[in-house]
């Protein structure tokens, strides 16, 4: 009997979709089709652009960008001014450079910062206040601290050429015994610490910054810096990394060139994470490091040229802990150059913020990636990224993104400008403040949030004790097996690098019912400062890959 016109239609379309069934498998880079999460402004105007930020521990967040381009949007308190005779663009300038966002209350408020902080470092100390290093001109010897406080009464306070060299561009870390190191920076190819335990105390080489830097071009500022689990540095810059012994100068492993050897450190500008740290009462602790983005051979050159050409779209990840870690090599979705990555408290990373072609710099970036991606870590090879809804604000040179306690991320800044400039521009000055809430804030998801009891926020804890935890669950919604804890040290974020970035998970057991949907489980705090510097942490129960609000726990 003859097909009729319908029949043969439904008949090619099964032959197309059987033909697609079969192929997929094959493809590298299996991507989730549905996007996820959610964009709100908080603010359209908080006076700087965040070029730096760091979430302190009384829920605050403290920006800044820098003084040397004139006066900012956001006036000092009170008719301050900042006097300062050294500054390159106003000497007396009552505007702000620095302000302090509250997150409950979504509210800004002026700070003073003294000298330049252009380009500047920091972490958070172990009593939970920022430590920043660094700068332009006249505060690039300086150190600064921010000690967070609940009367608005706190603010910047500056000592004058304490560091033994300029940082500019440098890295910082938080150490197991409380000190910070600070590495590198434009033309400085040693580290040291901070602060000094002696008048001896001075700045020593790192070998590697020589090697890996490109000649007029650099290419391994802004190093990136981790913590291992046996308590020596990773030092990532340019290509290549080392297993490095900071308390006594030696290189302990040299690991593999990344594939391809294509530049990944300012001003190519790729991001990195400490990928979680797991099973840490086991027995050998495994750390994995992962590189995505930045720009290839070349590619600043040509971008001073006015040729923009495409950023990478690979990422590199090693087994920094193996006998003989080799890099295995994924693509993302995107290329990708100043891109920001974000530890979520689920254990995925966010990657997102910048430029599909140029590099870091003023004006060399194109081509915005408004789309952020969501990697899992633990997924197989080639569907591990899953493409988000797009923000409709380009965030290219000097953009920031970091982690809330309520798990959404706060993104800003972009000045692609050497001066400031909101107008008749590709892409202007950016004064506003988004959130970023990934696809767990869904309200679907809201009947399997975790709402934690106890311990109430700011507790203490001490290393390798155990930990109890209540928390609730809506009824009859609890599975026992998809509970974890997990632990996330906030970071100093800025040149699209996330300093002292850290994600413990804790595990769980011994999950008991206390009362009408509510619940205690058991975990064991890190074994270590090695694996936990001493300081505040975000602490979040995971349930089915839905986090509760975080607590702030201090480990010492």
């Amino acid at each position: 009997m003859e097909k009729t016109f319908p029949t043969v239609l439904l008949s090619f379309l099964l032959r197309q979709l059987l033909i697609l069934m079969v192929l997929l498998p094959c493809r590298r880079n299996i991507l989730t089709v549905a996007a996820g999460g959610k964009w709100d402004l908080l603010q359209s105007n908080i006076g700087i652009s965040a070029m730096h930020m760091q979430l302190l521990n009384n829920d605050k967040v403290v920006i800044f960008d820098r003084t040397d381009f004139g006066p900012s949007n956001i006036s000092l308190p009170n008719g301050k001014c900042r006097n300062d005779p050294n500054d390159l663009a106003l000497k007396i300038d009552c505007t702000a450079h620095s302000v302090e966002y509250n997150v409950a209350d979504n509210v800004v408020r002026p700070l003073m910062v003294l000298t330049n902080t252009w380009c500047s470092s920091g972490a958070a100390m172990p009593d939970g206040s920022l430590m920043q290093t660094g700068g332009f001109n006249d505060g690039d010897r300086n150190v600064r601290t921010y000690k967070p406080c609940t009367d608005n009464s706190c603010d910047w306070q500056e000592n004058n050429d304490v560091l033994t060299q300029r940082r500019w561009y440098a890295t910082n870390h938080l150490l197991p015994d409380g000190r910070q190191i600070i590495i590198g920076g434009r033309g400085q190819f040693n580290y040291e610490f901070y602060p000094k335990t002696s008048s001896a105390d001075t700045s020593y080489n790192l070998p590697i910054l020589t090697q890996t830097n490109d000649r007029n071009i650099e290419n391994n500022l802004y190093p990136f810096v981790f913590l291992n689990v046996d308590g020596n540095l990773i030092i990532f810059a340019n290509n290549r990394a080392i297993l490095f012994d900071y308390t006594k100068g030696q290189v302990m492993k040299t690991y593999p060139t990344m594939p391809g050897g294509d530049p990944r450190n300012y001003p190519s500008s790729g991001s990195a994470v400490l990928l979680p740290l797991k099973n840490l009462q086991g027995g050998a602790i495994g750390a994995e490091v992962l590189v995505c983005g930045g720009a290839p051979k070349g590619a600043y050159v040509s971008a001073m040229n006015q040729n923009f050409v495409p950023a990478l779209s690979t990422c590199g990840r090693i087994q920094i802990t193996d006998l003989n870690p080799q890099w295995t090599m994924e693509t993302m979705p995107h290329a990708r150059v100043m891109g920001d990555m974000v530890l979520l408290p689920n254990g995925r990373v966010l990657i997102i913020n910048g430029a599909s072609s140029g590099t870091a710099g003023w004006e060399l970036g194109r081509n915005p990636v408004l789309s952020p991606v969501i990697y899992n870590p633990d997924s197989a090879t080639g569907s591990r990224f899953e493409v988000q809804n797009p923000s409709s604000t380009p965030r290219m040179y000097h953009s920031t993104a970091i982690l809330l306690r309520d798990g959404r991320v706060l993104v800003g800044g972009s000045n692609p400008l050497q001066y400031d400039n909101t107008t008749g521009v590709p892409f202007p000055t950016d004064l506003t403040l988004e959130a970023f809430s990934p696809s767990y804030f869904d309200p679907n998801f809201a009947r399997l949030r975790p709402k934690i009891t106890a311990p109430t926020s700011q507790s203490k804890i001490g290393y390798g004790k155990q930990l109890r935890i209540r928390f609730t669950i809506p009824p009859g919604k609890l599975n026992r097996n998809s509970v974890i804890v997990t632990m996330v040290a906030p970071s100093f974020t800025t040149h699209s690098f996330s300093m002292n970035q850290r994600l413990l998970a804790l595990g769980g057991s011994n999950i008991t019912a206390v009362g009408l949907s509510k619940y205690q489980i058991q975990a064991v705090t890190p074994g270590s400062p090695n694996l936990a510097p001493p300081g505040y942490y975000l602490l979040f129960v995971v349930h089915q890959d839905i986090p509760s609000e975080g607590i702030w726990v201090q480990i010492e």
